[in-house]
């Protein structure tokens, strides 16, 4: 639908930390379905095709648990190609014993689980966007029970879930923030993206190209929540996948004209929220 793939920006990339990369490798393979493309000592990039990857998870040096009401991860989203595929893996997970909770967004239909160190996963897919409802320039989005009954009409026994599909992506990421307007303005005006909904006072959905939402972003860890340590286990960083240089030449003189910092290093560039969440800007 166009919505994670050039000329629209989207999340390309999002990197997790992890107290036992052994231990979670067999999570993500065995459990989710990734293959693994490339692996050291201390980190692994996952894929779906074989050819790219789209979520990685280093283990730090020292490396803590997960710390609660801290800024950083709420959750990754990870974007399947149809309903079908929803279906098939609500069986797996069922099979395998997973806990997971659900929830129809309007928008969309997902579920929501942890990886052995906590670490939230939304795994959803998508409704046409001609059934998504606009009210002017927000989405109606909402926290409604998923009707399984329904989804599970469409899972195909004869072809059960094995594996991510190839054509799984990114869907979007969502963060805990400390505050919601210096936050709004480093997403909107810095970064480019738009408030498609807010939820209540205390969550904001932004988007590239009318999607429902790339980026979400919460106070629900309190506000004035500090960032967690370095070396604690959640989030490291997520890539924002712009059209061409000049649009991320754009977003960098963006991000320094409202005051973030962006550091920049052999053309890598990488700038922090106000909360002090990490994102590589790349091309």
């Amino acid at each position: 639908m166009g919505f994670h793939r050039k000329p629209t920006t989207f999340v390309g990339h999002v990197k997790v930390k992890v107290e036992n990369l052994q231990r979670s490798i067999e999570f993500y393979k065995n459990v989710l379905g990734f293959d693994i493309l490339e692996q050291t000592t201390s980190t692994v990039k996952l894929t779906t095709d074989g050819k790219t990857s789209f979520l990685s998870l280093e283990q730090p040096e020292d490396v803590i648990p997960k710390q609660g009401r801290t800024t950083g991860l709420y959750h990754f989203a990870i974007l399947l190609p149809d309903q079908s595929a929803l279906a098939n893996i609500v069986i797996h997970l069922v099979g395998k014993g997973i806990r997971f909770g659900s929830s129809d967004h309007l928008v969309s239909e997902a579920l929501y689980l942890h990886d052995p160190d906590g670490n939230e996963i939304e795994i959803y897919r998508d409704r046409a966007p001609s059934e998504w409802n606009w009210n002017g320039a927000e989405v109606e989005m909402a926290v409604d029970p998923l009707n399984f009954e329904n989804l599970l009409k469409h899972a195909t026994p004869d072809k059960p879930w094995q594996k991510m599909p190839a054509e799984t992506v990114m869907g979007h990421i969502h963060l805990h923030v400390s505050e919601l307007i210096k936050t709004e303005e480093f997403y909107e005006k810095g970064l480019g993206m738009d408030v498609v909904n807010r939820f209540g006072g205390q969550a904001l959905f932004l988007s590239y190209g009318k999607y429902h939402h790339h980026v979400g972003v919460n106070t629900w860890n309190g506000i004035g929540a500090k960032a967690p340590a370095k070396n604690s286990v959640g989030l490291e960083s997520f890539t924002l996948i712009f059209d061409n240089e000049r649009a991320r030449n754009q977003a960098v003189t963006n991000l320094k004209q409202i005051g973030a910092e962006v550091l920049e290093e052999n053309n890598n560039f990488i700038t922090f929220d106000p909360s002090g969440n990490a994102i590589e800007l790349a091309v």
